[in-house]
């Protein structure tokens, strides 16, 4: 044995490790913690940053045959071929690593000078959070071996003389060079990456000879019973469900340590919307790029794919430009406008970046490009105004403002989150089909083609509580079934959410991080212009209503009854979708006694109706409908704010119906 580190913690914040052969000691860099391991310590690399270095000068001579053993413990598998242990020259095909790869799979290449010889065990010879020993070796006259746990897991017979990568260091944990993710969807549209082992190694021993398959048993057997590593399964962060009040709050939530740690940010930088009336959540995380995701009781999580644009057919494409490849949050923030009884509005802005980071349709001479804005006006009945907006001109074409993307958690598939048929869609009209599976072969054509007169979707999620969107007419929807892989089978992608790679799509190939599937239904919802601005609205949420229900809401958000006030001093200013409210203005001294009344009958039904009135102070209120008093919080709720021109007032009420109603808004002056 020429080399042997216990990745014992040194004690007093040291971050080094020694090897206990020659007593070197070797500096450890990034982000790292001490766990414990199958013989005392272990270290858990982050799967970033964590590099063990030992300089070339000093690393051990293995050039006539050699022997590695290790016991790894892997969290997630990596981006690509990751080293446990390496001193190679990779462009000039010198030197030795023993890797682990991205689908469980452990690898061994030596090279000659000339070429790489290689050799891998099968998938997912290294299973998750379960503490595996794996040996490899070398003999220049018998070739190359690879064993796990004590076993055979692979063998090349051929005479090899390895040429040593001399003047190179030798690194555990991290590849020598960045390079680009595997299983990518695009070239030119992804970069060479960083990374490391995500999870813990422990006792890395390197022998100078090829020892014998029953030393490399005895070995392993020698550990006895290791136990499991302390590595609890990962959950995306939603914050508490079913809180004692309606608002929204900035919280900093919590993943998992080692991807904690990646982020400078103070004790505020994540929103949660929560409901006092319904468990579910509306997150704006990071780990999103802030883009909203609605968050079941039983944490199925929901979110929308966002503003994006593309280059893929001119020179000098980068890809995909959208909010997904701002990964450190550059140029992506949210921030709370309002939060009172009645709504929540948070805004939420971004740049679709490429990843390079190129901004869409930058101008160089003015530094311009496009922005969008993004406000979710929310109510207490979990279901909000979506509105996104732009300067008219800077998107342009081609573009794509949503696509229905079901997050996936570590450990979790798609047929976990949905029952068959996956979706339902419908028309005003009351019609409703299904988006569904379908038996074929990986690669067959499937169904697909955009449909107008489609405006409202539910995914049947296994929750309670399932996400739906409604749209305004004129929506175009592009409906496609899916292939039917079967239950624990991956599918969908997992550069975002939470992945740090500059990567332009990388498709998932176990459910070992976070990731999104699906993207079906599509819609194209109709967009509006007027000052400058373009936008387009659609009303979401998450709820339990049936798809009749939803038809009822969806009527009610696109042919909203005719108001008409009957007393006091206001002027309507109309119907705003943008906030799913009618606002009127005060044009008084003094908000006085107010009478509205709402035309509602079977073509414009009222769905929970919302009254804004403008500058009309903070003097609390009583309502009244068709002459009875409500009770507040329970029938209708009253918040105000305060903007720098005043205060609005705005009155949520618990109503749905298909007959005229007047409202009464009484202030209670005391």
């Amino acid at each position: 044995m020429v080399a042997h580190w216990t990745f014992d913690d040194p004690g007093k914040g040291q971050a080094k490790l020694v090897d206990r052969v020659s007593n070197g000691v070797d500096a450890i860099t990034g982000s790292y913690r001490f766990m414990p391991g199958v013989r005392g310590d272990a270290l858990r690399f982050d799967g970033y940053t964590t590099v063990v270095d030992r300089p070339a000068d000093a690393a051990p001579g293995v050039a006539e045959g050699f022997t590695l053993g290790a016991w790894v413990s892997a969290a997630a598998y990596p981006w690509n071929l990751c080293p446990i242990v390496s001193q190679a020259d990779v462009d000039n095909k010198r030197g030795y690593r023993l890797l682990l790869g991205t689908r469980g799979e452990v690898v061994l290449e030596v090279g000659t000078g000339e070429q790489w010889y290689r050799l891998a065990s099968e998938d997912w010879a290294v299973p998750l959070r379960t503490w595996v020993h794996v040996a490899a070796r070398y003999d220049p006259a018998q070739g190359l071996s690879l064993f796990v746990n004590g076993e055979p897991a692979g063998v090349l017979f051929e005479a090899l003389a390895m040429k040593p990568a001399e003047g190179i260091d030798l690194r555990i944990g991290s590849p020598h060079q960045p390079r680009k993710p595997a299983h990518i969807h695009r070239e030119w549209g992804t970069l060479k990456t960083w990374w490391t082992l995500d999870g813990q190694l422990d006792d890395l021993k390197i022998y100078n000879s090829a020892i014998s398959s029953r030393a490399i048993e005895a070995l392993f057997q020698s550990y006895g019973d290791v136990g499991q590593p302390e590595m609890p399964l990962r959950r995306m962060p939603s914050g508490p469900k079913g809180t004692e009040h309606f608002g929204a709050s900035y919280t900093k939530l919590q993943f998992y340590e080692q991807w904690d740690d990646l982020w400078r940010v103070g004790d505020h930088p994540d929103v949660v919307v929560h409901f006092d009336r319904s468990p579910v959540r509306l997150v704006f995380w990071r780990g999103t790029r802030y883009s909203p995701a609605w968050v079941s009781e039983n944490d199925l999580w929901m979110a929308d794919q966002s503003v994006e644009a593309w280059d893929h057919d001119q020179e000098g494409a980068e890809g995909c430009h959208e909010h997904m490849q701002d990964r450190h949050c550059r140029y992506s923030h949210v921030r709370i406008i309002e939060s009172n009884p009645a709504r929540v509005v948070v805004h939420w802005r971004y740049a679709p970046v490429s990843a390079q980071q190129s901004l869409w349709r930058y101008h160089p001479r003015t530094g311009k490009a496009c922005w969008v804005d993004e406000y979710y006006t929310v109510y207490p009945d979990a279901s909000g105004i979506r509105k996104v907006s732009w300067d008219t001109g800077t998107l342009g074409h081609p573009r794509q403002f949503q696509e229905s993307l079901p997050l996936t958690h570590p450990g979790q598939y798609f047929y976990d989150l949905v029952h068959k048929p996956y979706a339902h869609i419908a028309k005003l009209n009351g019609e409703i089909d299904t988006c569904d599976f379908i038996d074929s072969k990986p690669g067959q054509e499937r169904a697909k083609a955009w449909h107008e007169e489609w405006i409202l979707q539910r995914y049947n999620f296994k929750s309670k509580h399932k996400p739906f969107i409604i749209f305004q007419e004129g929506n175009s929807m592009w409906l496609r079934d899916e292939l039917d892989y079967g239950p624990g089978k991956a599918r969908g992608c997992n550069h975002w959410p939470v992945g740090q790679a500059a990567c332009d799509g990388r498709t998932q190939q176990i459910a070992d991080r976070p990731g999104h599937v699906m993207g079906f239904p599509i819609s194209t919802p109709p967009v509006h212009e007027k000052g400058g601005r373009s936008w387009w609205t659609g009303l979401y949420g998450m709820g339990t209503q049936s798809v009749e229900e939803l038809i009822e809401m969806a009527k009610a958000f696109n042919s909203p009854p005719g108001l008409e006030v009957k007393a006091g001093n206001l002027k309507s200013l109309g119907y705003d979708s943008g906030q799913r409210a009618w606002v009127l203005e005060n044009i008084g001294q003094q908000l006085g006694p107010l009478k509205l009344k709402l035309m509602a009958d079977a073509a414009h039904p009222l769905h929970n109706p919302v009254i804004v009135i403008r500058d009309a102070g903070n003097t609390p209120v009583e309502v009244k409908v068709n002459g009875n008093p409500l009770a507040e919080d329970t029938e209708y709720r009253v918040g105000f704010y305060r903007h720098l021109e005043g205060t609005d007032l705005i009155l949520w009420l618990d109503h749905s119906g298909k007959e005229a109603l007047e409202l009464e808004i009484l202030p209670n002056v005391l």
